[in-house]
């Protein structure tokens, strides 16, 4: 038998599962909207997608380092992120890749176990 399951480093951040209302990472089961770094997983005060604004990334921006691409769960279904909304992330050297918040879990393990800079924020579904 062949182990084709990717090698992550024991100190990153691993989605492990989600579930209505919450994310468990890492072993650590989050309540309601988070971030996750690959070094460490954060609450994020999101009430709902419809409310996002410049500020509610500020921990992505301030970030050191910056990720090179931002996974954003727009919850149960993909929804459009508003075009200004974009561009200002865009601005501030911030790439957004929106998806469903199950897609966006998935690819964020992927990346991380390919070596990327990757950060999630994630909507619960």
């Amino acid at each position: 038998m062949v182990d084709i399951t990717p090698i992550i480093p024991a100190d990153r951040q691993v989605i492990d599962t989600y579930a209505p209302g919450h994310f468990r990472v890492s072993n650590v089961l989050y309540a309601g909207a988070i971030i996750v770094f690959p070094g460490q997983t954060v609450a994020w005060e999101v009430a709902d997608f419809a409310g996002l604004s410049p500020d509610h990334f500020a921990p992505v921006l301030l970030a050191e380092p910056k990720p090179e691409v931002l996974l954003l769960g727009s919850g149960a279904r993909m929804q459009l992120l508003p075009s200004a909304l974009r561009r200002a992330l865009r601005e501030q050297g911030v790439v957004v890749d929106i998806m469903d918040s199950p897609a966006a879990c998935r690819t964020y393990n992927v990346l991380l176990a390919e070596g990327r800079l990757v950060a999630a924020a994630l909507l619960p579904v």
